[in-house]
C-alpha cells in the first residue's frame, strides 16, 4: 500500500522546512524517467551521495565515542556493519520507505520497492536531505537511534560472522567455507558488491555490500540466520 508524503512523515516523526528536499529522496530515477515533467525534476542520487558521506563521518563519531578502548580495526568493522547495504536496507523497511517510494511503473512491476538496495539508497538520500533541511545535529540524532537498536544485534552476533560461520562449518561438516563473488551493480561512484557463500558446492548464504568483503560479510550472517535449515538439508544429502 502506497504511503503519501504526509503520512511517511508522520509515521516517521519527521517534519521539513523544505518539503521538496524529502520528495526528491523519495524519488527513484525511473520515475522521473517515465514522468519527465514532474515538478521535482531531479532523483535522489545526488542526496545519497552526500547522505552516505554523512553517514559514514556520524557513525565513525558515534562509534569512536562509544567505545573509547577499542583499536581501529574494531571500529571499522563494527562501522562497516552499521552502515552497510544491509543495515540501510533494514532502517528503511523499518520506516516504510518502499511504500512511499516514487517509482516508474516498470520498476514497480519488479519489485523495486523491496529491492535492497534501493532501499539503502533511498534511506542514504534522506539523511542527505534530513542533514540539507535542518544540519548536523539533526541528522545524527536520526542516525544514532538507528544506530543503537542495530548495534545490539551486532554485538549479539559478534564481530564477525564469517568467523563464527566457519567455526560451525568446521566444526559439523569438517569444511571450510568459501566464497564466490558475483560482480557489482549501481552507480559508479556506490556500487553494490554480490557475494555467496559455499559450504563444500552448496550456496547456503547470499550477501550484498559496498566492497566485496562486506557482501561476503553479509553473506555469512545470511548463512548463519538458517543455519539450522542448511545443516538438516546437508545432513539428508
Amino acid at each position: 500500500m502506497a504511503l503519501t508524503l504526509e503520512d511517511f512523515l508522520s509515521l516517521n516523526g519527521l517534519d521539513f522546512h523544505d518539503q521538496g528536499l524529502i520528495q526528491r529522496a523519495l524519488t527513484h530515477r525511473s520515475y522521473l524517467n517515465e514522468i519527465p515533467d514532474d515538478v521535482v525534476a531531479e532523483d535522489y542520487e545526488r542526496l545519497e551521495f552526500l547522505g552516505d558521506a554523512i553517514l559514514q563521518f556520524v557513525c565513525g563519531d558515534y562509534l569512536f565515542r562509544q567505545f573509547p578502548d577499542e583499536q581501529e580495526g574494531y571500529l571499522t568493522r563494527t562501522r562497516a556493519a552499521l552502515v552497510n547495504t544491509e543495515a540501510c536496507a533494514a532502517y528503511a523497511r523499518a520506516m516504510q520507505v518502499g511504500d512511499a517510494l516514487r517509482l516508474g511503473k516498470g520498476d514497480e512491476r519488479t519489485g523495486g520497492r523491496n529491492r535492497q538496495n534501493v532501499l539503502a539508497d533511498a534511506f542514504e538520500a534522506i539523511v542527505g536531505a534530513l542533514y540539507l533541511d535542518q544540519g548536523l545535529e539533526a541528522a545524527r540524532a536520526f542516525l544514532v537511534a538507528r544506530f543503537e537498536e542495530r548495534l545490539k544485534l551486532v554485538l549479539s552476533s559478534g564481530e564477525d560472522a564469517r568467523v563464527r560461520l566457519q567455526e560451525l562449518s568446521q566444526m559439523i561438516f569438517g569444511i571450510t567455507p568459501s566464497y564466490q563473488h558475483l560482480g557489482e551493480a549501481g552507480p559508479s561512484h556506490s556500487p553494490t558488491m554480490s557475494a555467496d557463500v559455499l559450504i563444500g558446492e552448496s550456496v547456503v548464504g547470499h550477501g550484498q555490500g559496498r566492497s566485496k568483503q562486506l557482501a561476503a560479510r553479509a553473506a555469512a550472517a545470511d548463512a548463519l540466520a538458517r543455519w539450522d535449515d542448511i545443516v538438516s538439508g546437508m545432513q539428508t544429502r
